[in-house]
């Protein structure tokens, strides 16, 4: 069974919140227009200066997500 991974982009100040919304419409843009899936792909705010966008990908594609789009992390999934 293929694991899943969680690719984190953290953002920080006053228009954390905003910018990460904004980014997972890109991950969601990104990943239809080269064919690939996702599972679920969301922010989560840590706090109002600090918030991080995700996106759950199958660990097989996990690398061309990395590469292409640079994310600062990443995680097993739960």
């Amino acid at each position: 069974m293929d694991r899943k991974i969680k690719l984190i982009w953290d953002f920080r100040g006053p228009e954390a919140k905003e910018i990460a919304k904004h980014h997972v419409i890109h991950l969601k843009e990104f990943a239809i227009k080269e064919g690939l899936d996702f599972f679920h792909a969301d922010i989560e705010e840590i706090n109002e200066m600090y918030c991080l966008a995700y996106i759950t990908v199958r660990e097989k594609d996990m690398i061309v997500y990395r590469d292409a789009l640079k994310p600062h992390r990443g995680e097993v999934a739960k």
